[in-house]
């Protein structure tokens, strides 16, 4: 338990503006090993990579039983800390998250990112339903002992249409902002913005924001470089390296067959 705490200290530190944790996001044991020899400092899991891996759908439709068999399979594995994407948490009411997030504890994760969207709808919890939330997970967290690294996750971004004007891309991020100052008084530790590219928002949030900052990188977002300038504290590759894999053995499989 000493070196689990340990190592959710470790990744707390590693959370440090301008200096972001780079997080290459994993999806089994295998996968996990790879990257910690690559020089990693802490692994994480990607839940649609996770999902998708298993041979389901995102959103929670992986069974929780499993999750945690292949959080197990991942902690016993590699050395290094490891947080894991639980979606919304597996549970509707702060009573079913506390006892999921019970569950990933005691499987070996010292961090967690938990979204704010209501998982198979298009909309997102209230301000108020989802810091009851991440005080249950916080709760059951010290329940345990362990210092876990809460990674509170908004949707707003993602859910936004991407051709937006200006006007309203700045009162998304000013409803983001909101949710980050809330979530970290209800005990989070990081606040996650997948789907936020723009630049002038990304620097508005790293300013303003009780919160160190989470981007995921795609195609359309800074690089990592200048994220780091602005002062995010954590990047994340999310399904990004899933996909490149997945795509590698497609074209291995069909040249083995096109040479037969």
């Amino acid at each position: 338990m000493t070196t689990q705490i340990q190592q959710a200290q470790v990744l707390h530190d590693l959370h440090v503006k301008g200096n972001p944790l780079v997080l290459v996001n994993i999806w089994d044991a295998g996968s996990a090993a790879v990257i910690e020899r690559t020089g990693a400092q802490v692994i994480a899991t990607g839940s649609w990579s996770v999902a998708s891996a298993h041979g389901y759908e995102d959103g929670q439709a992986f069974p929780f039983t499993q999750v945690i068999d292949n959080l197990k399979q991942i902690t016993q594995k590699v050395q290094l800390p490891v947080t894991i994407d639980i979606e919304g948490g597996y549970g509707d009411t702060p009573e079913q998250v506390s006892k999921s997030v019970k569950m990933i504890i005691e499987a070996g994760a010292v961090g967690i990112n938990i979204e704010d969207q209501i998982i198979g709808e298009q909309r997102l919890y209230t301000i108020e339903d989802q810091c009851e939330r991440i005080v249950a997970a916080r709760q059951a967290a010290d329940q345990l002992g362990i210092p876990l690294f809460i990674n509170a996750r908004t949707d707003i971004f993602l859910q936004a249409d991407p051709l937006s004007s200006a006007s309203v891309q700045k009162e998304n991020t000013e409803q983001a902002l909101t949710r980050a100052i809330a979530y970290a008084h209800a005990g989070a530790n990081g606040f996650f913005v997948p789907g936020l590219s723009d630049p002038s928002s990304i620097q508005m949030l790293c300013t303003h924001s009780p919160l160190p900052i989470n981007i995921m990188l795609t195609t359309d977002t800074p690089s990592v470089s200048e994220c780091s300038a602005w002062g995010v504290s954590r990047i994340s590759y999310g399904p990004s390296p899933y996909q490149q894999v997945m795509n590698t053995l497609e074209k291995v499989g069909q040249q083995a067959l096109a040479s037969r």
